[in-house]
């Protein structure tokens, strides 16, 4: 859970580009709104809104809405437990940004209410905890798909669905089955956004390192891999990335 705070709009020069890091992720616009342009669409919250961004495989440009001071509470659901959170197939989601209301309804919107009726940002923060604490109660855990998310991550996206079966005793068709409704995103896809989000992590928290470097291409089958991976989860190519300034994008990258 991190709060971001601007003036106004983000610098015209600024990409504004947030990479998919498997995070599933809530946002309280409590001052300004936030627009959003994803897959060809475009998304707003309006301010004094909850929103709900389902977990993404392409990149995101964000911004604000007005040219005015913002304020916004965002919080980052890993892939591992996301789904104890958000009663409902995360495959609808996926890709696409929902007004919580629209999810959870009556109980989404007395939430908005609350939030909106306290001035202090801590006790913004408290009444969205306590909410998200009732939400992961109500739901059980799959210790099958958490030992599988478990896998993908420490193997930083290596493991292949030949592995999780064999470690698992299901299929892929089930395992994949599980993921869709659990995540939104198939295993193989899950690995594609960590082993990049990795490298592009490391980028983002490092401004001396290079993308080209070796060690960012190592584990793809050869550099045109990596670079095609880099265009699919970037939007840009390399050369017109590296020469581009992404500083509220790596806000989603800070360690």
């Amino acid at each position: 859970m991190w709060l971001f705070e601007s003036s106004g709009k983000m610098p015209a020069a600024d990409l504004k580009l947030v990479v998919p890091n498997g995070h599933i992720k809530l946002s309280v616009a409590f001052r300004n709104g936030i627009v959003a342009a994803m897959n060809g669409k475009s998304f707003t919250s309006k301010e004094q809104n909850i929103s709900l961004t389902g977990l993404a495989d392409v990149p995101v440009i964000l911004d604000v809405e007005k040219d005015i001071a913002t304020g916004t509470i965002v919080v980052e659901f890993n892939p591992q437990g996301a789904y104890r959170f958000f009663h409902l197939s995360l495959n609808d989601i996926k890709n696409q940004i929902y007004p919580l209301t629209d999810i959870l309804g009556t109980v989404a919107k007395q939430l908005e209410e609350q939030i909106s009726n306290v001035e202090s940002v801590e006790g913004k923060v408290a009444l969205l905890q306590q909410f998200l604490l009732e939400q992961f109660m109500l739901q059980a855990e799959d210790s099958i798909f958490e030992y599988c998310v478990a896998k993908i991550t420490s193997s930083k996206g290596k493991i292949t669905i030949k592995e999780l079966e064999k470690k698992t005793g299901y299929s892929s068709r089930w395992l994949n089955m599980k993921f869709a409704d659990k995540l939104g995103v198939s295993p193989k896809n899950l690995s594609t956004i960590v082993r990049f989000n990795q490298y592009y992590n490391a980028v983002a928290n490092n401004n001396e390192m290079d993308f080209m470097q070796n060690a960012f291409y190592d584990h793809y089958y050869d550099q045109s891999h990596f670079l095609k991976e880099f265009k699919r989860f970037t939007g840009q190519s390399h050369s017109g990335f590296e020469n581009a300034t992404n500083d509220f994008g790596k806000l989603f990258y800070k360690e």
